[in-house]
């Protein structure tokens, strides 16, 4: 084979290769964009927001975690969520996501009974997934940024929850070129990931959110 046709081929797959990035994230964006939304008004009332975790410093919210929590405390107190389900990393002793994220919530006005959590939402699909499987979510408002929304409510129409987004963006944040760049790679894992099934490396007992929250737990 000459170097004409393996450069060519090269190009051809490298070229197939962009094409399909870009219709994976296209088709994501476009499928869950009309389920997201920016102002709280325009939430339908169901059971349970769900606020993802987004890192946390000198044992207070990041910028991105403090914005999603207040978006998912204005949600509650607009009754447009009756409980919230915080997920987050509380992987070791020295950094517990949730702990953090539990006070904020309770300093901020919603009753401890109506707080949530899981312990193993190590990322969002299996945030989503145990949102299912173990506390038993049929209907939700998912709480994040906007450049990480549309891939969230893919991932949780497609695992049959009925899902909107609410944009939890206020002000700037540092890295979101980064993050952006990130997510793009993460909406076509995420593609897999539904399509094949994955399940979470932790699953567990079931949580009835009908009960009193396990704020204590």
């Amino acid at each position: 084979m000459n170097i004409k046709k393996i450069v060519l081929r090269l190009f051809l797959l490298v070229l197939t290769g962009i094409l399909t990035f870009a219709g994976i994230n296209f088709y994501v964006k476009s499928s869950s964009n009309p389920y997201c939304f920016r102002n709280v008004e325009s939430l339908p009332e169901v059971p349970v927001a769900v606020v993802f975790g987004a890192g946390i410093r000198n044992n207070a919210p990041s910028k991105y975690l403090k914005d999603r929590l207040d978006a998912g405390i204005r949600a509650y107190k607009a009754g447009k969520a009756r409980k919230l389900l915080l997920s987050g990393d509380n992987g070791s002793k020295s950094y517990d996501e949730l702990a953090v994220m539990k006070a904020y919530c309770a300093d901020h006005g919603v009753d401890t009974l109506n707080i949530f959590v899981d312990y193993a939402g190590f990322d969002t699909y299996s945030t989503l997934y145990r949102a299912k499987h173990i506390f038993g979510v049929e209907e939700a408002i998912l709480v994040t940024q906007n450049y990480h929304l549309d891939r969230a409510v893919f991932i949780a129409r497609n695992l049959d929850i009925d899902a909107v987004g609410y944009a939890a963006d206020r002000g700037g944040y540092s890295n979101l070129r980064k993050n952006k760049i990130r997510e793009l790679f993460a909406t076509v894992k995420s593609v897999a990931d539904v399509m094949y099934g994955r399940k979470p490396k932790f699953l567990g007992k079931k949580v009835d959110l009908e009960g009193k929250g396990n704020f204590s737990k």
